[in-house]
C-alpha cells in the first residue's frame, strides 16, 4: 500500500447546515460530519497547537453552502479529498498562503493558524482543531487588529 500523496487540492462547495449542536458539513459523496458545539467566537485569528488537525471552513452568504479546506493533512489521499470536495493546502514553516479571499495561513513550527477578516471572505470563517481526544470549534467574527494586509 503507498502512502497518501501530499498535494495540495482545490475544495468544491459542499454543503452546510448550522445548528443548536453544531455545524454540520454534507460532503459530496453523501458522508455527514457534525462539528460539534457553538463555535466560539474569536478575533482576527486561531492557532492549533502541535499534532492538532486543522479545517477552515468558510459558508456563502445564505450559509446553506461553503468550501472546505484541510491544513497540513498529511493522512488523507488526494483521490478521497476529491471525491469528498474537501481540500488541502500544504504551508511549510515559516510561510503563509491565502486559501480563500480574507483567508490567510500560517505555519509556524509545528503549529497552524488561520487569520481570517470576514468581511472579505464573504461568509462566516469557522475553524476546526481537533485531534483524537479534543475538539475545538471556533469562529473568526472580526479580522485582526492590524488588519489582513499585515498578515500576507
Amino acid at each position: 500500500m503507498s502512502a497518501p500523496s501530499r498535494s495540495d487540492v482545490p475544495p468544491t462547495s459542499i454543503g452546510i447546515d448550522l445548528r443548536e449542536e453544531g455545524v454540520v458539513v454534507e460532503y459530496l459523496d453523501g458522508r455527514t460530519t457534525l462539528y460539534r458545539g457553538v463555535p466560539d467566537a474569536v478575533e482576527g485569528s486561531v492557532t492549533a497547537g502541535p499534532g492538532k488537525e486543522t479545517h477552515v471552513l468558510v459558508t456563502d452568504p445564505t450559509e446553506t453552502e461553503g468550501v472546505m479546506t484541510y491544513v497540513n493533512d498529511y493522512n488523507t489521499d488526494d483521490e478521497i479529498l476529491e471525491e469528498s470536495g474537501v481540500g488541502r493546502v500544504m504551508v511549510e514553516d515559516g510561510e503563509r498562503d491565502e486559501v480563500f479571499p480574507g483567508v490567510i495561513v500560517a505555519r509556524e513550527g509545528q503549529r497552524n493558524e488561520v487569520i481570517a477578516d470576514p468581511e472579505i471572505a464573504g461568509g462566516r470563517v469557522f475553524v476546526f482543531v481537533e485531534d483524537g481526544w479534543t475538539e475545538g470549534s471556533y469562529e473568526i467574527v472580526e479580522a485582526p487588529e492590524d488588519g489582513l494586509d499585515a498578515h500576507r
